[in-house]
């Protein structure tokens, strides 16, 4: 009978004459699919993130922090159009420091340089134009590393100036991450002004005068006629009375010439970057060509601040699937810069795009985190399945097949799982998203409060789960 009940009302629901949503709607209905076979695996605690014994060392990092306040606990996550804006991660990262500590914005990227949208937080600007190329176009030996777009330039001559919007994500320490950690840039706080003195002709103003012509005039100031149409763009002898001539004579007035240098600061390495650590908080810097360089290669920079608790980076490409970042090997070689102690994956929409079945996505998914492990990074890893969406304004049923898998998949891989598919009411609760305004016109990506949601309910799950585990421990 319940199993009826539930066809009756999924076909009510996707008729073509069913009237508009009103305004004011349920909340999101929860477990309206029952999305695996409970006899093969547990299901996934309601609120929580379910395999979460693979967090436990996390976890008791976490905690010590939070008693000792003495460690930089580093999550990194990984995604595509949802996380490159910014907008469920900065939620996510606003929350947890505000209970566990701000030690740092994390990794940043110029996508206004490469044409792209981007975080708020931050801004960046050049004089000179960039090259840039995404990790989602054929396979090139471009230099796509860590944030999944790779941005260059062949010269130098640039300025590349940063300015952090968000005074929170103020930083004490700037890492710059370039393929195999090459000395291509330095770093600038402000700049000197060097004067130098030179002379340059005086140059008089003079009113034309009824009946007078340029031979009379140049005779004046001892110059030529050749000499006044020059300066003054005239290209006859013609002129009028009342207007101006400029007259360069030849005598010379002292002149000075100032140009604005900056200075570069005084930068350390180490196996994973060029940094730089003030002593006072910084929202402002410069990025200017190393000398000794001859070509320009940037895949991002590292923000922290002088404090112990949680730096959140976030990196996401448009349109991105787990083969891309599969296809660039210096993805994974630089992910080690950014000393993950966590790993979350948001990533499934595009494949769905492309019909991939659940078999080949599971296995994209395990090759991702093969080439991740090859590199000896062994931070836990939460894998969030994909929110509902269309498929070209049809229920999407690849994204409800990548979610059993994931989750069928978790134990045996070791890996926890937030289901954010069933947390948004899965392929039922779509038509309530979109009279909540939480999903998009093109019934894929998200409205701004939308991903704000996703991100409040990953913390209360994060959060549901740790405070759990602490009372167990």
């Amino acid at each position: 009978m319940m199993n009826k009940l539930i066809v009756f009302f999924c076909c009510l629901f996707f008729t073509t004459n069913e009237k508009p949503a009103k305004a004011n709607v349920d909340p999101i209905p929860k477990k309206m699919i029952q999305k695996i076979d409970t006899a093969k695996v547990d299901a996934p605690v309601e609120g929580q993130i379910y395999n979460a014994q693979v967090l436990k060392d996390f976890f008791g990092k976490l905690e010590q922090n939070e008693n000792q306040k003495n460690q930089k606990i580093n999550i990194v996550h990984i995604g595509d159009s949802h996380i490159q804006g910014d907008l469920m991660t900065n939620e996510i990262r606003k929350n947890l420091q505000q209970r566990f500590g701000n030690a740092g914005r994390g990794l940043v990227f110029p996508y206004q340089l490469a044409r792209t949208n981007g975080s708020y937080n931050e801004r960046f600007k050049s004089n000179r134009a960039w090259e840039s190329y995404r990790n989602i176009l054929p396979f090139k030996s471009n230099p796509v590393g860590l944030s999944g777009i790779g941005l260059w330039r062949d010269s130098g001559g640039f300025v590349m100036e940063m300015n952090v919007k968000d005074p929170a994500y103020n930083f004490n320490t700037i890492k710059i991450i370039t393929p195999q950690n090459q000395d291509m840039f330095d770093l600038a706080v402000s700049s000197k002004i060097n004067s130098i003195q030179t002379t340059e002709p005086r140059v008089i103003t003079h009113k034309i005068k009824k009946g007078e012509v340029l031979g009379t005039i140049a005779d004046k100031y001892n110059v030529s006629v050749a000499e006044i149409k020059r300066d003054n763009r005239l290209k006859s002898n013609n002129i009028r009375a009342g207007r101006t001539l400029k007259i360069a004579t030849n005598e010379t007035r002292p002149k000075t010439i100032s140009m604005s240098e900056f200075v570069p600061l005084t930068i350390e390495s180490d196996s994973f970057s060029h940094y730089y650590n003030s002593d006072s908080p910084l929202s402002r810097i410069f990025l200017i060509p190393n000398k000794e360089a001859s070509n320009y290669e940037l895949n991002g920079l590292v923000l922290e601040k002088d404090a112990s608790g949680i730096i959140y980076s976030g990196i996401g490409v448009n349109g991105a699937k787990y083969s891309d970042y599969n296809k660039y090997p210096l993805f994974f070689e630089q992910l080690k810069a950014l000393h993950p102690d966590l790993l979350i994956f948001s990533l499934g929409t595009n494949e769905s795009y492309d019909h991939l079945d659940a078999t080949n996505y599971i296995k994209e998914l395990r090759e991702f985190i093969s080439n991740i492990k090859a590199q000896k990074i062994d931070a836990p890893i939460i894998v969030m399945t994909p929110a509902p969406s269309l498929l070209r304004r049809k229920p999407n049923n690849y994204i409800n097949d990548y979610a059993k898998e994931i989750i069928e998949t978790a134990q045996k891989d070791g890996f926890a799982v937030w289901d954010l598919y069933d947390e948004f009411g899965g392929m039922s609760g779509i038509k309530q998203l979109k009279a909540q305004g939480l999903i998009g016109p093109d019934w894929v990506h998200y409205s701004k409060k939308g991903y704000e949601k996703q991100g409040n309910l990953f913390t209360q799950a994060f959060l549901k789960t740790y405070d759990n585990f602490k009372l167990k421990n």
